[in-house]
């Protein structure tokens, strides 16, 4: 049986004016979702922008992070090369991380061999004690087939495998754990066997989503509905928007400072941010009882 994750927030990065990390506004919002009773915080994950990022800036964070957190900080250890993945990942090791999520290397497409061959060499290069996640991203990156997972999985040097879409039953045959990084499939995938997720949505709703979890593991079943519908409500607004443009607005109207959108938006866009601006304001004190 492997343990229970809980609720890992894939966390925001915040930015400051001139697009740089602000390790000020990092630290605080770490303080924040500790606060929350999230189970973890994972750090540059694709809503984490981490291409935006250097491996400097990116191992300093992780560093500093580790030591500020109350609760285990992992690292996405995503890059365009095997060779910054793998430096990152001794360095998250070195900072004290609780794991690393590796995505395919971003870009360029990849075929499913080449993608197996990467994670084995990746494997191979990191401490045999190291927990180390495959992370599917196909929204970003090639996808991952569940063939080349399963092979992945049944090497032994996998902790166990974030995805978007796949079915926990698959894996519970395995000694590996299957962590859904989907917030709508939350429900479905919990009651497949999921043991955690790894959320978007808990940098801006932490609260939210550490309930529903909370409602689940105790089969509080109209707890659990009252908890899916507040966040499906959430969720229905992701979509119009360009991921995680969503998160930074609402974590920024509850006093965090994610920094600007990356990219300008057309001015019906805007006008729709604000009003997701208004809703989520009206929205938030009920989601909060």
């Amino acid at each position: 049986m492997t343990e229970d994750a809980g609720v890992i927030v894939a966390a925001l990065t915040p930015r400051g004016k001139k697009g740089d990390l602000d390790f000020g506004a990092a630290f605080e919002m770490i303080d924040f979702l500790c606060a929350s009773r999230v189970r973890g915080i994972a750090l540059f994950t694709a809503t984490g922008e981490y291409p935006a990022y250097t491996v400097d800036e990116r191992t300093r964070l992780v560093y500093l992070a580790a030591k500020r957190s109350r609760v285990p900080v992992f690292a996405g250890v995503g890059a365009i090369s095997l060779d910054d993945s793998v430096t990152l990942a001794r360095e998250a090791q070195h900072a004290g991380a609780a794991g690393v999520f590796l995505p395919p290397p971003h870009f360029f497409p990849y075929s499913q061999e080449e993608l197996h061959e990467f994670y084995l060499q990746f494997a191979a290069q990191i401490r045999a004690d190291s927990k180390i996640w495959i992370a599917n991203t196909p929204a970003v990156t090639s996808p991952i087939a569940e063939e080349t997972a399963l092979s992945l999985l049944a090497t032994g040097r996998f902790a166990g495998i974030e995805d978007p879409g796949a079915d926990a039953e698959l894996y519970a045959a395995m000694p590996v754990a299957y962590l859904t990084s989907d917030d709508a499939s939350l429900v479905r995938a919990r009651k497949s066997g999921a043991r955690g997720v790894v959320s978007p949505a808990a940098c801006a709703v932490p609260e939210l989503l550490v309930a529903l979890d909370c409602a689940l593991s105790k089969s509080d079943e109209a707890a659990t509905v009252r908890r899916d519908a507040q966040l499906r409500e959430f969720l229905a607004w992701a979509g119009e928007f360009p991921h995680p443009l969503l998160m930074k607005t609402a974590a920024g109207l509850r006093g965090m400072k994610p920094g600007a959108p990356t990219i300008p938006l057309s001015a019906a866009r805007q006008r729709r941010l604000d009003e997701f601006r208004r809703w989520f304001e009206g929205w938030l004190p009920s989601m909060k009882q």
